[in-house]
């Protein structure tokens, strides 16, 4: 297992295929875009494989989520996906993208054996989301998030941050159109982690405003905390129900205590939170020949030392150099 001295046990993975991205949104990196990870240093499929397969049979994994960057920009991806789905005993396998590209894509991922997908939409407005993501492919996600409920990858989760000036009067018109469509909402606090280091707490949309602005139109019901388990989302039952929309709050309410992920970015570091200072490397022992064990042995040693808590609310707080989109979400 992978156990930290807090007695959380890692069963969810967080695997980045790419630090890659065909988009540019403000709050994760400037419009030129950033100095991308050479091939060299990324994982090759077969030891993303490899790690996956170490983490499932001998480290209790039973999730594994495949983000980016953009992780439909990885060539292999499909295939990657299919072999996991071949591990004994079998995780549930999940993606998070933007959705662009994922029209032509959806269907062979579900038929690889993907389970499901969370896509990122921050706006129903094609210029807003111009302006949020510096790219006009707002029509390419629509689609793309058509595509995978026809392909069954359900639930079709969709993550929104909310910016002042920007998408932060949206909330509501975006909960009654998920509604519609049969998607389930979440919405996510800006976190400290965009490459420009421009974070700023004042100001930012927390998930007391958010709630505030769902609840002048919906009547929002807690779901009871057993149901969250250790979810990052705190959800809530939509008018009665069965609709839920969520509200991941890293910042404002944070739920270190019930952590169950580690992650693996995409050129073979094991971080234990993603606001993690420190990463521990399993590619250089992959290129060594180290065995199965071995690999395994140094993931549990880094997870053994991972933090209480994420410190956003500590002044010693330091943001990580990484940012998100090197990181993975």
């Amino acid at each position: 297992m992978l156990l930290d001295t807090y007695g959380r046990k890692a069963t969810d993975l967080r695997v980045s295929l790419t630090d890659r991205c065909n988009l540019r949104c403000t709050y994760c990196m400037p419009e030129e875009g950033l100095q991308w990870l050479e091939k060299p240093s990324l994982l090759s499929d077969d030891e993303i494989v490899r790690l996956v397969h170490i983490a499932v049979t001998r480290l209790g994994v039973e999730e594994v989520r495949f983000t980016g960057g953009e992780p439909l920009l990885r060539r292999g991806l499909v295939e990657i996906v299919g072999r996991c789905a071949e591990l004994e005993p079998r995780p549930k396998l999940s993606l998070t993208s933007n959705g662009i590209g994922l029209e032509r894509t959806a269907q062979a991922l579900a038929a690889a054996g993907l389970d499901r997908i969370n896509i990122s939409l921050d706006t129903l407005d094609p210029e807003v989301f111009h302006r949020l993501t510096r790219r006009k492919r707002h029509a390419d996600v629509l689609a793309g998030l058509r595509a995978a409920k026809e392909a069954g990858l359900e639930p079709v989760k969709v993550n929104t941050v909310l910016m002042p000036g920007l998408n932060e009067n949206e909330a509501p018109e975006l909960l009654a159109w998920a509604v519609e469509h049969g998607y389930e909402l979440r919405f996510i606090e800006q976190m400290p982690l965009d490459a420009q280091h421009g974070w700023q707490r004042e100001g930012m949309i927390t998930a007391g405003d958010i709630l505030a602005s769902l609840r002048s139109r919906f009547r929002l019901e807690p779901e009871p905390d057993e149901a969250r388990g250790s979810a990052p989302a705190e959800r809530w039952i939509v008018d009665g129900g069965p609709e839920r929309v969520g509200v991941i709050a890293s910042v404002t309410r944070p739920f270190c205590r019930a952590c169950d992920r580690t992650r693996l970015t995409a050129d073979g570091q094991v971080r234990t939170c993603l606001f993690a200072t420190e990463e521990s490397d399993l590619r250089g022992a992959l290129r060594e020949g180290a065995s199965d064990e071995h690999v395994a042995e140094l993931w549990r040693k880094a997870m053994w030392g991972k933090k209480a808590g994420a410190g956003i609310d500590d002044p010693s707080f330091v943001q990580p150099q990484r940012p998100m989109s090197a990181i993975g979400g």
